[in-house]
């Protein structure tokens, strides 16, 4: 007997989205199989990140009685992520236990007994380590924003990264080649580095804990020839086209983001972008958790993953953040491709594509080498040595 598989999201206001996709067989009710998957991140190492998606999602396959298909505390999943947190060290960004639990109960079509006092609603924040991340960081007062900004700077010209504007690269390489300088960095084999990609082919470039046939329209992607790839990092789906994107990664040893939150970490490598990018005459600021924008909407998307000093080494780790922008993007071709749900853009203010996505362009009126060439020279002025 065919089975039937149903599939629930929910989205965290100025956060993250998290689906579970649960298989029942008709017959007799009992779920047989479940999938937890979304743009959130998760710190940690990997073998504890990955037991503690496999853990919840036995949680929930295994919640209710019986053969029944009933709906599982936020609280009880709750339990399960701190005690990884506490036992592992394993972090949950950008979503959380009542989310999780919500998409759970979508999925089976019970919304309307998730339990608990945390269920979610219309809330404008998400929390990440204690903190709030808003929809717009420019909501801090100024004093706050003007202390945290030279900090960060700070940071940067204690940093001094050497920058590499690499070579053309196919989208499998260029995921082999992000990860690997990352280690390398965590091994104290490679100084702070960051890197300026070049594409060589069209990709779309999903998150680490992403469903390809939830996110992308495959046979789409197959007749455009547009490969598909899995980046090491969580967050969302990512459409590049050569010519039309500026991605960069920065790998720093971990001492650079120590002492402050995730959501601080994600505004600290970003800092020196969001001064170059003001400086060629675009509006830029800090959106969500991870989210750069403008008053014209979204410019790009980071990602960012911490990597441990390998066994036996005394490298001091590395964390590895990287963005993608839109240069020029034909989102038409990019809706064609990508299977963007309601829920992901439920708390967005743009609800439909443009023809083209076009904010460095528009907002620069620079060509696309040269908007390189100028981060590049900020970062120099940083004191940066560019090879």
């Amino acid at each position: 007997m065919t089975m039937t598989t149903m599939r629930g999201e929910c989205k965290t206001p100025g956060g993250k989205l998290v689906a579970v996709s649960v298989t029942v067989d008709p017959a007799s009710g009992r779920k047989v199989a479940c999938r937890l998957d979304g743009d959130f991140f998760v710190e940690g190492d990997d073998a504890a990140a990955n037991a503690m998606i496999a853990d919840i999602e036995r949680m929930l396959i295994g919640g209710g009685s019986g053969a029944s298909v009933e709906p599982v505390p936020a609280e009880a999943v709750r339990t399960l992520i701190d005690r990884y947190a506490v036992d592992h060290g394993v972090r949950l960004v950008g979503t959380d236990a009542a989310a999780i639990a919500t998409a759970y109960a979508w999925a089976i079509g019970d919304a309307g007994r998730v339990g608990g006092a945390d269920a979610v609603g219309p809330a404008v924040a998400v929390r990440v380590d204690g903190h709030d991340v808003r929809d717009d960081q420019d909501t801090q007062d100024g004093h706050g924003m003007q202390d945290e900004t030279e900090r960060w700077r700070a940071r940067w010209a204690a940093l001094r990264p050497i920058v590499v504007h690499d070579v053309p690269r196919g989208p499998t390489e260029q995921m082999t080649v992000d990860e690997r300088w990352a280690r390398e960095v965590a091994a104290g084999a490679r100084p702070a580095t960051v890197r300026f990609w070049e594409w060589a082919g069209p990709a779309v470039v999903v998150g680490r804990f992403q469903s390809i046939p939830d996110e992308v329209h495959e046979d789409e992607a197959a007749r455009e020839g547009i490969a598909i790839v899995r980046r090491c990092t969580g967050g969302g789906a990512m459409f590049i086209e050569p010519g039309n994107t500026i991605t960069y990664s920065l790998y720093a040893p971990l001492p650079f983001v120590s002492g402050i939150s995730i959501e601080e970490s994600y505004r600290l490598c970003d800092q020196w972008l969001l001064d170059a990018l003001r400086g060629i005459g675009v509006d830029a600021r800090f959106a969500g958790l991870n989210d750069i924008a403008s008053s014209h909407g979204k410019i790009g998307g980071a990602a960012q993953r911490r990597f441990p000093a390998p066994a036996g080494s005394d490298g001091p780790g590395a964390v590895l953040h990287h963005v993608t922008m839109a240069y020029d993007i034909d989102a038409d071709k990019m809706m064609r491709i990508l299977n963007t749900s309601t829920e992901k853009l439920s708390d967005k203010a743009v609800r439909s594509a443009r023809k083209r996505v076009d904010p460095l362009r528009s907002q620069t009126g620079l060509e696309r080498g040269a908007i390189v060439e100028r981060l590049i020279a900020h970062l120099r002025d940083l004191g940066a040595n560019a090879v």
